[in-house]
Formats: structure tokens, sequence, C-alpha cells
């Protein structure tokens, strides 16, 4: 009975050290080999260890997130039980599906619409309509999203509050869209952020972020895939590659989506690109 009882004792602690491991991945960076136990949004909302098991309901395998290239800023990702959420949302893009949840900011309006599929459940704006400063944090089946306030443009300039950085959390992965960021992060800023594994950053070179603020707020933030977007500019853009290049392997996938999970991520950042579907 006493043999009995500490092997049941042992198993219990078993499990639990293996939920612990699972809850807070081993991050690796280059050799340093350094563990951050850091989840998605440090600071910005309460993060659980253990989560509810989730039901494949989707053509996404379990601890897969698939996304898609839309075009411009928009990109769409798409959990196992079949969540769709899509990035800076402007309805001029036609996706193979309506999403759920879309974000938005209000920089120009290629990034944004007042004109919405009744079909979409839930809309997050990165700015306050009233006024204010915007806050989300929205919890749907097995995705979480939840938004960092920052400025249009550089602090003290322009439109205060007007964007936010959408942090998106599915699959066991962390995904970060910039918006249409125009200055860099405070050291609070990225601290309430976390650990991202994924981030949409824009390369035009001109509208919003030159190459060279693009690669420090990169270094900022330190993900560990670059998904750029905002492709079209003048042909600024084109020179990102090279420029990009000198710091990270660069990629170009020659597809329009991709699924993702965490044993995909590499070791050091790399630049994914993928052709935008429109």
């Amino acid at each position: 009975m006493k043999k009995a009882l500490l092997k049941f004792v042992a198993t219990i602690g078993v499990l639990f050290l293996s939920a612990v491991v699972q809850a807070a991945p081993l991050y690796v960076q280059g050799k340093s080999a350094a563990k951050q136990h850091i989840p998605c949004g440090l600071g910005l909302v309460e993060n659980k260890l253990f989560k509810r098991a989730n039901y494949q309901l989707a053509d996404v395998q379990a601890g897969h997130v698939k996304i898609t290239f839309v075009g411009h800023s928009t990109f769409m990702m798409e959990t196992t039980n079949g969540v769709a959420a899509s990035t800076d949302y402007a309805g001029l893009q036609t996706e193979n599906r309506v999403p759920d949840i879309v974000t938005m900011n209000n920089s120009h309006s290629s990034h944004y619409t007042d004109f919405l599929d009744p079909k979409i459940k839930h809309v997050l704006r990165g700015w306050s309509p009233a006024g204010g400063i915007a806050r989300h944090h929205l919890k749907v089946k097995d995705m979480r999203i939840y938004n960092l306030p920052t400025n249009i443009f550089n602090f003290g300039e322009g439109a205060m509050n007007g964007n936010s950085v959408f942090v998106f959390e599915a699959g066991g992965l962390c995904m970060a869209h910039l918006g249409h960021l125009h200055h860099f992060l405070s050291k609070e800023q990225v601290a309430q952020l976390g650990r991202i594994d994924v981030l949409y950053v824009p390369i035009d070179g001109v509208n919003t972020l030159s190459h060279e603020e693009a690669l420090h707020i990169i270094g900022q933030i330190n993900p560990r895939i670059i998904m750029p977007m905002h492709l079209s500019a003048f042909g600024e853009a084109d020179a990102f590659p090279e420029t990009a290049g000198q710091k990270y392997k660069v990629k170009f996938l020659e597809k329009d989506n991709v699924v993702l999970n965490r044993s995909m991520l590499p070791v050091k950042t790399e630049v994914w690109f993928l052709t935008e579907r429109f």
C-alpha cells in the first residue's frame, strides 16, 4: 500500500513538472541557451499556467497556427478550434472566409474600415473612437488577443495613442503586429510585450519606418521569425532583404501561407517572406 502511494505521488510530480515545462518553453538565441520563462503579453494581461485542452475543429493540427499573408498589412491567423483573426482589416481584400476577429489602426484607410461584414463578431480598433486609450483583451476559444497602445508618429507628435501593437496568442505561439508604428518602443513597452515568436513588420521604408528603424525595433523585441508587410512603397521595400540579410537569414517561402508550430521556430532570428495573396 505504501509503495503504491509513493508511486502515485511520483507520477503526479512528473505530470506537474511536465506541465510547467510546456507552459514555459525554452527560448534559445544562438549559443547562449538562456531560458526565458516569459509568456505572451507579460505585463499586459494575467497569464495562467494551466490551460484547457484544445480539440481540433478546423483544418489546422493541434498546436499549430495557419498564417496567411492576405496583402498590404493584413495577415489572417487560423487556429485548431477554427478561430480566424485578420490584422489591419480594411475590407479591401477578400479572404477565403470571413474572419471572426479583426484588428485595425487608423493611420490610413487601407488599415481600417467602418463598413464591416455583419459576420465579423469582434472588432478591435487600435485607437479609442471616444478618445483616451484603447484597451483590449479578448479570449475566443483557443485564441487570445490584446493590444499595446502606441502613437502613430514620434512621441509628442501626431496622433497620440492612435496605434496599437496587437498580440495574438494561439497554438503555443506569440505573434505581434506592429500596425502603422512610426517610433521606437520604450523599455517598458518591450517588457509588456513579453516573448514574441512571430513579428509582422512594415518594410516600406517610407510611410512607416525606415529600414534602420525597423531593424532597431526588431532588435528590441527579438522575435524568432520576422514576417514583412507593407511591401509596395515606391520600390523601397525591395532593398529590405539585402539590408536585413546583413544580420538575419532571409527566406522567400514562395507561397502565401505557412502552418507553424513551436518546433518549427528557428534557433536564430530569420526573415520569412510570404507572397501576398492579393
